[in-house]
């Protein structure tokens, strides 16, 4: 039996190492088990390589493990999203006030990297190629394959940190119905890139995300410190039928796309010389949201992050929401003597919380692809600034709920949907703002909202 102030966390991503560090410094005897290489040895071979917004969830995450200072000197920021319609000039809209309310574009890789050198540095002993193989809970032991041989070890619990496809959910599920259900995505991805110039300089403006929204396809390029961006196009997987919207059963070759991009993209064009090759050579990512009933074993096993939660990307939150995840389980074990009462009370605190951001994911793919360019859209937007300056501290753009503040995703979901209302119903039929009975408004915010506690 291992030592009970030992606890054994599966899966060296992002998530695995930030919670590895919370809990080193606890006190905790940790290891870490990770199917892959080490990637400061063999170089990082992620899988994906969306870039990953970094907002004030997972900074203040960071924060917690020291790590914010590392990370952000190789961070880019971004002031907002910059709309490319197909026909006029880009337009940045600004995610909040000022620079004090901005994202930043991080290296999946490079996050992972200092993440590791944090864990190690606080005392955590990774392993690296070792894939969880099956568990034996009755036993509490975990069995791990590397280096062609099977490694049996013992556990006290095991953190379950291995992403969507988690060997230890299934492994948790032969045991206990754990109400797993996955809801497929319609649309996939493909990655393309945007080099640097000629002279080292970014093509196109650094310190924003570039959207290219035409309904029911987009294309979106996040920057990164080599000056490089990260070009995603996201479109149906398979027609219809009836529709003409492009997918991925349509635009196969890199000539599709390069025509494609002539017809639907064309100020990007110019700026992929190797969209032939990228578009053939990368593979069409798929997009699903994970849902489970159950994320605990009594305090033999717990999940969090993807592994108990998966999210599609659209809403920049699956990182953020991760890293809230490590800080409030290592919170839970230190409050709670028990694993059984921690694992519980981690799964009761958050599990609102991931349902109401994998809601709010999905909203934003329709934002960003279909009403980012929408008069009506804008138009609520020109008055939810307005409303924000006239009740500060009540009326707070959704936007800012989610990633410049800590609210709870499901307080934020809530206040939204309320907002929204009031945005729909006081810019009906209209074009501007002039004439707006402003009386009316300010007395709906005053009765519906009531203020937030300072922070």
């Amino acid at each position: 039996m291992a030592d009970s102030r030992h606890l054994t966390i599966v899966g060296a991503g992002l998530a695995g190492a930030l919670l590895a560090i919370l809990l080193a410094r606890r006190g905790w005897q940790v290891d870490v088990y990770e199917r892959r290489g080490d990637p400061r040895v063999h170089g990082y071979a992620g899988g994906r390589s969306i870039n990953l917004a970094l907002a004030e969830r997972g900074l203040h995450a960071l924060r917690q493990a020291d790590a914010d200072g590392a990370v952000l000197q190789r961070a880019v920021m971004m002031r907002g999203r910059m709309v490319h319609p197909l026909h006029g000039q880009p337009q940045l809209q600004r995610y909040g006030r000022d620079d004090s309310e901005v994202i930043w574009s991080v290296s999946r890789g490079e996050l992972n990297i200092a993440l590791l050198d944090a864990a190690e540095a606080a005392g955590a002993v990774l392993h690296f190629d070792r894939r969880l193989e099956q568990v034996d809970f009755d036993a509490r032991i975990a069995t791990f394959r590397g280096e062609g041989s099977a490694h049996p070890r013992p556990f006290n619990a095991l953190l379950g940190c291995d992403g969507a496809g988690s060997t230890l959910r299934a492994e948790m599920a032969r045991r206990q119905d754990l109400g797993e259900r996955t809801q497929w995505l319609d649309h996939g991805y493909k990655e393309l890139e945007i080099p640097p110039a000629a002279d080292g300089s970014f093509r196109i403006e650094a310190n924003a995300l570039h959207i290219w929204p035409r309904g029911r396809y987009m294309c979106i390029a996040l920057p990164n410190d080599e000056k490089t961006f990260t070009v995603t196009l996201f479109m149906a997987l398979h027609g219809d039928g009836a529709s003409t919207d492009p997918d991925f059963d349509r635009v196969v070759t890199g000539a599709d796309a390069r025509a494609l991009f002539a017809r639907d993209f064309p100020d990007a064009l110019p700026l992929i010389p190797r969209l032939e090759h990228d578009f053939e050579a990368n593979p069409t990512g798929t997009l699903a949201t994970l849902y489970l009933d159950q994320w605990h074993l009594g305090g033999e096993a717990v999940l969090l992050g993807d592994a108990a939660h998966a999210m599609v990307p659209f809403h920049g939150q699956g990182m953020n929401c991760a890293f809230e995840d490590c800080v409030a389980l290592a919170q839970q074990i230190e409050d709670h003597g028990e694993l059984a009462a921690a694992f519980a009370a981690f799964q009761a605190q958050r599990k609102p919380d991931a349902t109401a951001i994998q809601q709010m994911a999905l909203e934003n793919y329709i934002e960003m692809r279909d009403l980012v360019d929408d008069p009506a859209f804008l138009l609520q937007r020109e008055l939810e600034l307005a409303l924000q300056q006239r009740h500060p501290g009540r009326f707070v753009p959704h936007y800012a709920m989610v990633t410049f503040m800590r609210m709870p995703y499901a307080q934020a979901l809530q206040r939204s949907e309320i907002q929204r209302e009031i945005l729909v119903a006081a810019t009906a039929g209209r074009d501007t703002l002039d004439g707006l009975d402003w009386a009316a408004v300010d007395a709906q915010v005053l009765a519906r909202l009531s203020p937030l506690a300072a922070a």
